[in-house]
């Protein structure tokens, strides 16, 4: 049994063993009582059944069966439930009760009359065998009611305005269409809106009144809505906002420093600082509420969102207090989150025989200048561990990875000129980067990377974020292991010596637009897009033209005694959303990129460069980089060079993919979390440009690359526990481009796989054949 189904074979058992512990709880309860086990709700569509379960009262839901067992463990003694020194942990059992019952079967039935189902009727049935309770809900709902006329009138005529001006022309009340609550809730959520950014400081929602008259009409509901003035006065107050208080707070007493107080006449705010560490200029630009406006509802909460957002405060207040009948003066308090913090992270790897962990290190220091900056130092170590070589476990390292790197990230566009502020729909940063890494694969290949960077992040729009990263400067110290060098030299492997041991130095920019990425977690129809581009050697190809720079034997120029690099490289991710009602959802995405070498380095794009086919994100039948390029079959490499050119010979320089998924509800209550199904399948491969002596057949060519994508399919499970999710998905091949012919249509294989597996290992040692690829992580694939 290969070690990712133990862990699966395991993970069910335990499973199993938490729900019937659960189950057992029963025994615990006095005679009298009852655990809930089970409810029900009947006689409406799973999309009215999906929201109505939210009004069963949680005290009579089933139990989460893991919180359950913890419950048990703590607080039962001598076959029953303890009745003092109870701990609190897990979660008590949820005994049968039958005003909850009653309760809940009201609350369902005030809910389906929202909907327009006026003649509703709940009603409640209880079924206990050995001390467990399954709860029914049984639910007529009769025909529902439409609406029929509706009347809005305004006491205030500037009011009636904005309602008919804004509010009205996106008002989803329509004559005809079934009755629903919320279509009410959200006019008067959207008026109330409006008019909170219009000035109207005092606006109420329950100045808003609906009337609904359903006497003498069939199923029909006429609707009367009035907007009155207040009690004290025939027409609603606008406010200006006159003095502007900013306010930074120590966050102890001790912490206090002699405050400092000072009038800024660009943004006309009196500013104070009692911890004398921040400086009000980079700040005040994200505090949209200003001395001379209206009041705006949506400055606040721009104002709200963008100070958080500079990561430099725990806490944000935005206080108001009434000048005269039509003014408010602003006061913003900001309390700073603590000056440095730490954080390290681990995980452990496992795939195809091969384990290891990484273990990381992240020290952050804040406001380094005043102005809410951020210092980011990480250290990162990995070590890859292939249980197949001979051996001690020291024997047994395949890799080491070590990464060192430091961010200075600005809250704001810093640049020689002087640049318009972005910032209303997101904050835009300034990050200079430099990292350094270091790899070693076990002998076979050593490489120091080192890697500095500017880039620029804005936004345009909620939805269109832009990256430019006008100077990336690279260098880059690869070296083979000179046995292993020496071996592939003798067996014709030139071209990949020469794209692997090599010492280079870039200097390049890139550039990427990303659309709709808020929307991504939200259940909806919509299309996301991402594109980017990534240059390098342009400037000094054309200072080259002018300059006689040294060159190479191989003919290529040097600068500060290494070739430079030249290379153009774009990929774009396009994807399809498309909601289905409840929790299910189809998304089709079409991943293609292209890089091209040219000049310096024109016959072969460099390993860092390069695309890979497989993983956890793309096609999740094939472990990463093991799929590709083109019909490229690693039984034309010699064995003992083969286990060294593992994840090193199959790049390619086009990647054409493609996945389509269908996710949907499995269970509402899986642990105390969602659990949530998909099916899948993807298509796809990379390709090198040209021919080379490395991969052979692996170049892309028009008559023939339809017929070298490979095809997976599969199932996947993810436990949502709202703030974040955890995936496994199960990648099955189906069509492998490696072979030829039907002979690429694998999943003929499937069940009699023993002698086509013992074959193919026969002839690709030490790889073997697995048609299940599994892969865990964390966050949706895309």
């Amino acid at each position: 049994m290969t070690k990712q189904r133990s862990i699966l074979f395991f993970a069910s058992i335990t499973f199993l063993l938490l729900f019937f512990a659960s189950c057992r709880s029963a025994k615990y309860l006095e005679d009298h009582q009852a655990l809930v086990t089970d409810i029900d709700i009947h006689g409406l569509t799973p999309e009215l059944k999906e929201s109505t379960q939210l009004y069963v009262a949680n005290e009579i839901r089933p139990n989460s069966p893991l919180y359950l067992t913890i419950y048990n463990l703590f607080n039962t003694r001598d076959g029953r439930y303890k009745t003092e020194r109870i701990k609190n942990v897990g979660e008590a059992p949820h005994i049968l009760d039958s005003a909850m019952v009653e309760l809940s079967a009201n609350q369902i039935q005030r809910y389906l009359q929202t909907k327009g189902y006026f003649n509703a009727k709940v009603q409640p049935s209880i079924e206990i065998r050995k001390k467990k309770a399954q709860i029914d809900f049984d639910a007529i709902l009769g025909e529902p009611y439409v609406i029929g006329d509706i009347s809005r009138q305004v006491a205030d005529p500037k009011v009636t305005a904005i309602y008919n001006d804004k509010v009205v022309p996106k008002s989803s009340l329509r004559t005809g269409k079934q009755y629903d609550a919320a279509d009410l809730y959200a006019e008067r959520e959207n008026l109330y809106n409006e008019m909170r950014e219009n000035g109207y400081y005092d606006y109420l929602r329950q100045y808003m009144r609906v009337g609904l008259d359903t006497l003498g009409k069939a199923q029909l509901a006429d609707l009367k809505l009035q907007v009155s003035n207040p009690d004290d006065s025939a027409k609603h107050q606008v406010y200006t906002i006159d003095d502007v208080y900013f306010r930074i707070e120590a966050a102890e007493p001790g912490l206090k420093r002699n405050e400092t107080a000072s009038y800024d006449s660009l943004f006309k705010m009196q500013y104070t600082d009692e911890t004398l560490r921040f400086k009000l200029r980079p700040l005040a630009r994200y505090a949209y509420l200003r001395s001379g406006q209206l009041y705006n509802s949506k400055n606040e909460e721009l104002s709200y969102d963008r100070l958080y957002e500079t990561n430099g405060f725990r806490s944000v207040k935005i206080n108001y207090e009434k000048k005269d009948s039509a003014k408010l003066d602003v006061y913003y308090n900001l309390i700073p989150r603590a000056a440095m913090s730490n954080q390290i992270e681990g995980e452990y790897t496992f795939s195809s025989g091969m384990s290891g962990f990484n273990i990381g290190n992240t020290f952050s220091h804040r406001n380094v200048f005043g102005g809410s900056e951020t210092i980011e130092v990480k250290l990162r170590y990995g070590v890859l561990f292939d249980t197949r070589l001979p051996g001690s476990l020291a024997d047994k390292i395949f890799n080491n990875d070590l990464q060192f790197g430091v961010n200075v990230s600005f809250p704001r566009i810093l640049t020689p000129f002087r640049v318009r502020s972005v910032g209303r729909y997101g904050i835009p940063r300034t990050t200079f980067s430099s990292s350094l890494q270091l790899f070693f694969q076990d002998q076979t290949y050593a490489n120091r990377y080192f890697i500095n960077s500017l880039n620029y992040m804005w936004y345009q729009s909620s939805n269109m974020l832009h990256s430019l990263t006008p100077v990336v400067i690279e260098y880059r110290d690869g070296r083979l292991n000179e046995d292993f060098r020496q071996k592939l030299l003798e067996e014709g492997y030139q071209l990949y010596v020469e794209s692997n041991h090599r010492q280079y130095f870039g200097l390049g920019a890139q550039y990427a637009f990303t659309y709709n990425a808020p929307r991504l977690t939200r259940k909806e129809t919509f299309n996301y897009f991402r594109g980017g581009i990534d240059m390098s050697g342009n400037i000094l190809g054309l200072i080259s033209n002018m300059v006689n720079f040294k060159e190479n034997d191989n003919g290529e120029k040097l600068l500060f005694g290494v070739p430079f690099l030249q290379y153009v490289k774009g990929e774009v991710d396009y994807r399809w959303y498309k909601f289905l009602g409840g929790n299910k959802q189809f998304v089709l995405r079409f991943n293609s990129g292209l890089a091209l070498p040219y000049g310096n380095n024109s016959r072969l794009m460099i390993f860092e460069k390069s695309f890979f086919a497989g993983g956890m994100n793309g096609i999740r039948a094939w472990q990463a980089r093991t799929l590709g390029p083109g019909g490229y079959n690693r039984e034309v490499v010699r064995e003992e060079l083969r286990v060294n050119l593992r994840n090193l010979d199959q790049l390619g320089e086009i990647k054409i993919e493609t996945n389509a998924e269908y996710r949907f509800r499995l269970l509402n209550n899986f642990f105390g979390a969602k659990l949530n199904g998909a099916t899948f399948v993807d298509a796809g491969n990379i390709w090198n440009l040209k021919e080379n002596n490395i991969n052979l057949d692996g170049e892309f060519k028009f008559n023939k690359f339809l017929s070298q994508i490979a095809i997976g399919t599969g199932f996947g499970l993810r436990v949502d526990m709202d703030y974040f999710i955890i995936r496994l998905d199960a990648g099955l091949k189906v069509k492998d481009p490696q072979f030829k012919g039907k002979e690429q249509w694998v999943i003929r294989r499937l069940f009699n796989a023993k002698e086509f597996k013992q074959i193919y290992y026969d002839a690709h040692k030490p790889d073997r054949y697995n048609f299940i690829q599994y892969n865990f992580g964390v966050g949706m694939p895309f």
